[in-house]
């Protein structure tokens, strides 16, 4: 985005996070993910059994909640970036869970809560008026509203969380990472450094919009790429209302003789990047184009600059589409949308909410009577949860990151598997830990709001 709040627009895609849990969804599930379609029921989802279903809902007079329905928020900055996944993936979602017969016989009916990038605060408060919960959305500034929904107890299960205020927050659960106060990419970029290309750790470069979100995103990544053996020997900013001529930048990496690039920004400038570093026949050992460019745009973009350059990406554990041939749930989200929203695309994102609208399902279909106690209590008690197949397992119960992760590449034809050697599956499950050691924030809690976990019903 060649706008003022840039780096905002870039942290939505890095990022863009009885009361029992059944089992069926833990790492050792291979076996099923590979199981025949024939054998599995319209309610299943991946190795996730019954997801959805009739029932007789008892009475509950917790708000969002009818003796027919389910109302729920979904947060997005669609009025801002144009970008309807959030809006899609609920769409698909509720429409397959609805046709099952919902959360134990209640429909699941999405609202659409669009914060237009700057009017976080605005649609949280209206959700706390009306909504039993937040499912499967995300905004870029969704710090602005983390203590509003602590306030009013509503509870979030975002697809992706974007500020450090909300990240790691009270009352939001993800799927899958990251988790706060941690480096999210410490097993790829410790693959990068230290496996694929050794040469690079002690001339890494880090180029950042000059926006508020960027700039502190970039301190962070210095400070990870030093404490995972690494040396940050370039940094920049670029003008966050757009670069008409990108050589000078190109010019000054290759100048520095910047070997790994970390590029904070919307793909498309990263895309004219690499067209001026193509151009003056300059190649670093990778780029960190980051998930924000994992879709077919950022190749198209590229073009022939990926005949040269080496972009890479990794996606918080998220298996990736091009595994659809493979993996049975990614295939399925593309089959729904096929069904619900023909001519709409799956993205990156829409699998993460896909996998958020799984643990809220999960969670609230074990609640025998529906409040949000119960849904939030049974979502964070998984401990091993792969929505259904779509992501490497998440702990839900520890404070601490992931170990697995999975690395995609781009090239001319798009993009693919890298060959970083998984371990488990699609993924590879050695990332060490890396804990901040820098202030860069809080996520906000309860206490901060005068309310606490007791309060909640």
């Amino acid at each position: 985005m060649r706008r003022l709040l840039i780096g905002a627009a870039t942290v939505v895609a890095l990022l863009l996070a009885g009361c029992s849990t059944r089992s069926g969804d833990g790492p050792g599930t291979d076996s099923a993910q590979r199981s025949s379609p024939a054998t599995q029921k319209s309610s299943d989802f991946g190795t996730l059994k019954e997801v959805c279903g009739p029932g007789t809902a008892k009475p509950s007079s917790v708000q969002g909640v009818t003796d027919d329905e389910i109302q729920v928020g979904v947060m997005s900055d669609i009025g801002f970036t144009k970008r309807s996944e959030f809006v899609d993936a609920a769409k698909v979602f509720t429409s397959w869970c609805n046709d099952a017969g919902g959360i134990n016989g209640r429909d699941l009916a999405p609202v659409t809560r669009d914060a237009k990038l700057m009017e976080v605060r605005q649609r949280v408060l209206e959700a706390c008026k009306a909504d039993f919960a937040l499912v499967g959305g995300g905004s870029a500034l969704d710090s602005l509203g983390v203590k509003d929904r602590l306030k009013c107890l509503l509870p979030n299960f975002p697809a992706q969380s974007s500020q450090i205020g909300a990240i790691g927050s009270d009352l939001q659960l993800l799927a899958s990472g990251p988790v706060a106060g941690y480096f999210q990419y410490a097993g790829y970029y410790s693959w990068l450094l230290k496996d694929k290309y050794p040469d690079s750790a002690g001339t890494v470069g880090v180029i950042a919009g000059d926006a508020p979100v960027t700039k502190g995103m970039a301190a962070q990544f210095k400070e990870a790429v030093a404490g995972l053996g690494g040396k940050v020997s370039y940094s920049d900013l670029y003008p966050a209302a757009g670069v008409s001529d990108w050589t000078p930048y190109a010019q000054s990496i290759k100048k520095d003789g910047v070997k790994g690039l970390v590029f904070l920004g919307d793909f498309a400038s990263l895309a004219k990047l690499e067209q001026a570093l193509t151009g003056i026949g300059y190649t670093p050992d990778w780029i960190d184009a980051n998930s924000n460019a994992y879709g077919p745009a950022f190749p198209q973009l590229a073009g022939a600059a990926l005949g040269t350059q080496h972009n890479y990406a990794e996606l918080l554990g998220t298996a990736p589409l091009e595994s659809a041939g493979d993996n049975p749930a990614v295939q399925q989200v593309i089959d729904l949308f096929e069904k619900y929203a023909p001519g709409k695309q799956v993205t990156y994102p829409a699998l993460r909410a896909f996998s958020a609208w799984l643990l809220f399902a999960t969670a609230a279909r074990d609640c025998a009577e529906l409040t949000r106690t119960c849904v939030y209590e049974n979502a964070k008690k998984n401990t091993a949860f792969t929505a259904g197949g779509l992501q490497a397992p998440f702990d839900l119960t520890s404070n601490e990151p992931p170990r697995c992760y999975v690395i995609v590449e781009a090239t001319a034809k798009g993009w693919q598997a890298a060959d970083f050697e998984p371990d488990q599956g699609a993924y590879r499950c050695d990332a060490p830990t890396y804990k901040y050691k820098g202030d860069y924030g809080k996520p906000a809690t309860l206490a901060d709001v005068g309310k606490s976990l007791a309060d909640l019903t």
